[in-house]
């Protein structure tokens, strides 16, 4: 099981980007999947994140400006980031919690960072 991670980039404050994040492998259901990001110097934090039934959870800095939405046929989440800040520069971290039936057990997936850079 994979976790691709794309988009990310170069972006002037105030401006946009989209992040995507897919889950690629068999036997497994996505029980919520979002994003982490990690600045210089700084510890790993919470962004977003949305569960199998849609439900979505934001860190208080990026509320009104980043939404998240998932396509579950295709396993993947999107993640529009708008109005975004100097602040907002960080490496973006897809994370997901995937359920294996066959083994009854849930692990925690992490997939490569893609780099946000805010220019101010």
């Amino acid at each position: 099981v994979q976790l691709q991670a794309s988009g990310g980039g170069l972006v002037q404050a105030g401006g946009s980007l989209r992040l995507s994040c897919t889950a690629s492998g068999d036997g497994f259901s996505i029980n919520s999947i979002g994003w982490y990001r990690q600045a210089p110097g700084k510890q790993r934090e919470f962004v977003v994140s949305i569960s199998g039934g849609g439900a979505t959870k934001y860190a208080e800095s990026v509320k009104g400006r980043f939404t998240i939405s998932r396509d579950n046929s295709k396993n993947t989440v999107n993640l529009q980031m708008n109005s975004l800040g100097p602040e907002d520069t960080a490496v973006y971290l897809c994370n997901a919690a995937l359920y294996f039936s066959d083994r009854d057990i849930t692990i925690i997936k992490w997939g490569q960072g893609t780099q946000v850079t805010v220019s101010s």
